[in-house]
């Protein structure tokens, strides 16, 4: 029997690329862990080249220095055990600079870990940074007055100025506008903006800003509560397992 290692048709060579900003022990983890189960499995001659190809690819196409792999060599002198207490501290990554910091404790007996702020979580979660809030851009979310029900929306404008336009379509029995149509079809009243108007998140208009859209239409689809469209929902398995973990 052969033993070889299995992955998906899904997998996607993707791990923390090299030149990203984030803590050098965090990007070779996975290179660590890709090496020791290569070394870990029972793999025959071909199998083992095979498995090393694929780590080769992943590594290259993450951009990182590619050296020759040397299997690791046994050391019969070392400790099997340590029951020395060791104290941790932890670090939030910015850059080179938390790098120079910490080497500070290299000869210490403090051990150093990090974290990033670049967390799924955080990137669709946001602060109020601001008093001012409705001269920004971002996503928003309306609510009406009379069900409660919801719609979602993005604008690279001012939110003000995008509310503005809601309720003119509203005035002007318009269907250019999805919560404004609501409105007029349900016969419900509207409001004023910082009654029915909640920031979801501060960004400019691009790409990142689409996705926090769809995660918080995701979001409001996943309660029954939404006025989007029902084509613009598509099933996310990542914006559930946040709702997941958020609740």
């Amino acid at each position: 029997m052969r033993t070889g290692i299995f992955r998906k048709p899904t997998f996607t060579d993707t791990i923390i690329p090299f030149t990203s900003n984030h803590p050098t022990q965090h990007k070779y983890a996975t290179v660590r862990y890709l090496y020791n189960r290569l070394e870990s499995y029972n793999l025959q001659h071909n199998e083992y080249q095979q498995e090393l190809n694929v780590i080769h690819n992943i590594l290259h196409n993450n951009s990182f220095p590619i050296k020759p792999h040397k299997p690791p060599t046994p050391n019969p002198d070392k400790p099997t055990t340590n029951h020395t207490i060791q104290r941790w501290a932890n670090f939030t990554y910015i850059g080179r600079e938390t790098t120079y910091i910490t080497n500070i404790f290299k000869r210490t007996d403090l051990k150093i870990t990090f974290r990033t702020k670049q967390t799924i979580a955080n990137l669709l979660t946001h602060k109020d940074r601001t008093h001012d809030k409705y001269s920004l851009s971002g996503v928003y979310k309306l609510t009406c007055p009379d069900c409660h029900k919801t719609y979602i929306g993005q604008t690279g404008r001012q939110f003000s100025t995008r509310y503005k336009e809601h309720m003119t379509a509203r005035h002007n029995l318009s269907t250019t506008s999805s919560f404004a149509q609501h409105l007029i079809e349900e016969g419900h009243s509207s409001g004023p903006m910082n009654k029915i108007m909640e920031i979801m998140h501060y960004h400019n208009k691009g790409p990142y800003l689409n996705t926090i859209e769809r995660f918080h239409i995701h979001t409001e689809s996943a309660k029954n509560n939404h006025l989007n469209d029902p084509q613009t929902i598509h099933p996310n398995v990542i914006f559930d397992t946040l709702l997941k973990t958020n609740h």
